[in-house]
C-alpha cells in the first residue's frame, strides 16, 4: 500500500509539472495551426482506462477480444467495459469476461467459460481545462467476483477462468493533453492501483496448480499496476497509441493437504506452494480509428517479454468504443 501511495503520488507530481511546462510552451508558431479538443476523436489506448467520467445518463460500451499468444497455449478471452454516467462526476460499471484456453501439450478448454466479474464506481477529482496545468483526475473502487470457475476442474485444468478470489483494487487515474510544435495534440495518461484479495478454499485440480484430492486454501498475493500511455492525434479519425506498463505480484502461498493420500498425518500428503513474487513489464502499441466523435475501432497488441516468474506473450486484440 506505501508503494502504490509513493508511486502514484509520484506521477501525478510528473504529469503536474509535465502539464505546466507543456502549457508555458502551448503556444505553436503563427505559420502552424493548432488542432483543437473538438477535432480529435479517440477510443482510448489499448490499456489505461480514461480519468475522465461519463456526463450524467450517457452510456459506454467497449468489448474487447483477444488471443493471449505463449510458448504452448492460446487464451482467447474477452472482456466488455460497461460504464454508465450516474452523475457528472460518478461513473459506474461493470467488466464481464469470457475465455476458452487452446494448450498444445493437454486437454483444451471443453468450450467458451465465464471469467470473473468487475464492478467499478469512478469518481472525478479534478477536471482538464484547456490553458490550464491541472490534469483530469479521478479515483477508482474496483470489486472482482468470483464468478469464473477455478477449482475442481478433473481432467481439464485449462477450464479455469477465474481466480476463486474477491478482490479489491484502489486506483488514481489521470489525465492531460500537450499541443506538440505542429499544432497536434498528444494525449497522456498515468494511471495506477493496488489490488488486495482474500483466502480462497480450494478442492481439487485448480488453477493454483492443485491436483485432485487437494483440501485446502489460497493466499493471492497482493498487485501493484502502473501504466503510462500517449496517444498522438495524427487526423481527426486516426490516432497512434502506445502503453507502457508495469506490474508486481507478491507471492500467492497455497497451503491443504491430499485426501487421497493413505493418511493426512503423514508429510507425503502435506501440501505447500509458494509462487513467488513476479515483475511485468509490457507494451501496447495500437491504432485508433473513429468514423464518429462517439464510435471507433482500436487494434493493437501487447507484449510481455520473459521476466522474473514471468513468461513471455503476445496479446492481439480488436475492441469496439460505442459512447451514447
Amino acid at each position: 500500500m506505501r508503494r502504490f501511495v509513493e508511486v502514484a503520488a509520484l506521477m501525478i507530481l510528473g504529469l503536474f509539472v509535465g502539464a505546466t511546462e507543456a502549457q508555458q510552451d502551448a503556444t505553436p508558431p503563427s505559420t502552424v495551426d493548432r488542432q483543437s479538443l473538438d477535432d480529435a476523436w479517440w477510443t482510448g489506448p489499448m490499456l489505461a482506462p480514461s480519468a475522465a467520467t461519463l456526463p450524467r445518463g450517457h452510456l459506454l460500451i467497449e468489448p474487447y477480444l483477444y488471443d493471449v499468444n505463449s510458448a504452448h497455449s492460446n487464451g482467447f478471452g474477452s472482456l466488455t467495459y460497461i460504464n454508465y454516467g450516474l452523475a457528472d462526476r460518478l461513473t459506474v460499471g461493470l467488466i464481464p469476461t469470457a475465455g476458452l484456453n487452446v494448450v498444445n501439450d493437454g486437454p483444451s478448454s471443453s468450450g467458451v467459460g465465464l471469467g470473473d466479474l468487475t464492478v467499478q464506481s469512478e469518481y472525478r477529482l479534478t477536471k482538464f481545462q484547456e490553458g490550464h496545468w491541472i490534469p483530469g483526475t479521478s479515483a477508482v473502487v474496483q470489486e472482482t467476483f468470483p464468478t469464473g470457475k477455478y477449482d475442481r476442474l478433473g481432467e481439464r485444468p485449462s477450464d479455469g477462468l477465474g481466480s476463486g478470489a474477491y478482490t479489491t483494487t484502489l486506483a488514481i487515474y489521470s489525465q492531460t493533453y500537450f499541443w506538440l510544435p505542429n499544432g497536434r495534440i498528444l494525449r497522456t495518461r498515468f494511471d495506477a492501483s493496488q489490488a488486495f484479495s482474500n483466502n480462497v478454499d480450494i478442492e481439487d485440480v485448480s488453477v493454483y496448480g492443485t491436483s485432485a484430492g487437494f483440501r485446502g486454501h489460497a493466499k493471492p498475493g497482493d498487485s501493484f499496476l502502473a501504466d503510462s500511455s500517449w496517444e498522438y492525434s495524427l487526423t481527426r479519425s486516426w490516432v497512434l497509441a502506445l502503453d507502457a506498463t508495469y506490474r508486481h505480484n507478491w507471492n500467492t502461498l497455497v497451503t491443504g493437504y491430499n485426501a487421497l493420500a493413505a493418511s493426512s498425518s503423514t508429510s507425503a500428503s502435506r501440501f505447500q506452494l509458494n509462487s513467488g513474487s513476479s515483475e511485468v513489464l509490457s507494451f501496447a502499441p495500437a491504432i485508433e480509428y473513429s468514423w464518429k466523435s462517439k464510435l471507433g475501432i482500436l487494434l493493437g497488441t501487447r507484449v510481455i517479454p520473459a521476466a522474473h516468474n514471468t513468461h513471455a506473450s503476445i496479446t492481439p486484440a480488436v475492441a469496439i468504443n460505442i459512447v451514447r
